[in-house]
């Protein structure tokens, strides 16, 4: 499995939770780390894009926001992606999430969430890592890369990746499309 992973972190820790899942996935094939680029969207081949960053004001961050408004609407169409964010350990009412919009970042791009997005807890501001968040982003990387094996079932003549997030994700967009009609 090729796996990319872009990230933005402002104190270090969805640095480091990145790191650590690139570690973990290294043991299925090629990982590419990535911080958030200056510049516009890049594409780059891989079987799994992971995408995080800290969440800030209830959003993403300034660089991840210019970063995922850079992705032109469908230019990841069929990509399996997952999202994350780093934040206060309080309701997401409370806190906000990036890695909800980095989701609906990644969606509106075309890609398919293999899981639903996740959030790892700091103990403060600037860190650190609440104990525990390392393991748990190892695991949840492993999910991912089960839930990517589980879903390489195709569709005869449509090479279109089918599992409940992707089904999900046509779901939204036949909604979306209805309330235009």
């Amino acid at each position: 499995m090729n796996t990319v992973i872009v990230y933005d972190s402002q104190f270090g820790n969805t640095e480091q939770l990145a790191r650590s899942m690139a570690d973990k996935l290294a043991s299925y094939g090629t990982v590419k780390l990535f911080r958030v680029p200056e510049g516009a969207f890049e594409r780059r081949e891989a079987d799994m894009l992971l995408v995080g960053g800290p969440t800030q004001r209830h959003g993403t961050s300034k660089e991840m926001r210019a970063f995922l408004e850079s992705i032109p609407r469908g230019a990841l169409q069929g990509q399996a992606a997952s999202a994350f964010d780093t934040r206060y350990h309080l309701s997401a009412f409370v806190t906000g999430s990036a890695a909800t919009r980095i989701a609906a970042g990644l969606k509106r791009a075309g890609a398919s969430l293999i899981v639903p997005p996740e959030s790892f807890f700091v103990a403060k501001q600037e860190g650190p890592l609440e104990q525990g968040e390392i393991e748990r982003a190892g695991e949840w990387v492993e999910q991912i890369y089960a839930a990517l094996e589980a879903s390489k079932n195709t569709r005869p003549g449509k090479g279109e990746v089918t599992h409940q997030y992707a089904l999900m994700d046509r779901m939204d967009r036949w909604r979306e499309a209805s309330k235009n009609t």
